[in-house]
């Protein structure tokens, strides 16, 4: 339910009530147009992220661009790609982790399932060189000079091996 307060023919104020009994007033002038103002009416606002199709928020991504000052001017198309870049890592990283996890037959991915994940990938081990996993732990490896050796033993004619004496 909605009810149109007119101030004047070129601009009008709007109240509507909204589900949880909150009003919310909107002026309308003649910036927008009457499209953009029934999508506003009806709440069919779509954001960033939904438009770009992604999941990270790429409102807040161009927020904090703006403010770190990396520079001047920040594109429109720049914190859309990065958010889909951030997003992408997430989802390959979280893949992973849960792989390991699975493998581990556990059902909560732990910062051990992080580090196999990354460690065990050659591409995300390249990117992520230079970062410590907090309990993350190493991967298991035994440097092949500390295995035991395996010793060909001659046999016996009737197959069995021979016992030959050491001599000293």
């Amino acid at each position: 339910a909605y009810v149109v307060f007119e101030k004047s023919p070129t601009c009008f104020s709007t109240v509507f009530l909204k589900p949880r009994g909150e009003i919310s007033t909107t002026m309308s002038g003649r910036g927008k147009g009457k499209a953009a103002a029934a999508a506003k009416a009806t709440g069919s606002q779509r954001t960033k992220s939904a438009k770009a199709g992604l999941q990270f928020p790429v409102g807040r991504i161009k927020r904090y661009l703006s403010k770190g000052k990396y520079a001047e001017r920040i594109g429109a198309g720049a914190p859309v790609y990065l958010a889909a870049v951030l997003e992408y890592l997430t989802a390959e990283v979280l893949e992973l982790s849960g792989n390991a996890a699975r493998d581990n037959k556990k059902s909560r991915i732990i910062p051990r399932h992080v580090q196999l994940a990354v460690r065990n990938d050659e591409e995300l081990n390249q990117l992520l060189s230079g970062v410590t996993i907090a309990q993350g732990g190493v991967l298991p490896n035994i440097h092949n000079q500390l295995l035991p050796k395996k010793t060909g033993r001659h046999k016996n004619a009737d197959g069995a091996p021979s016992s030959q004496s050491q001599e000293y």
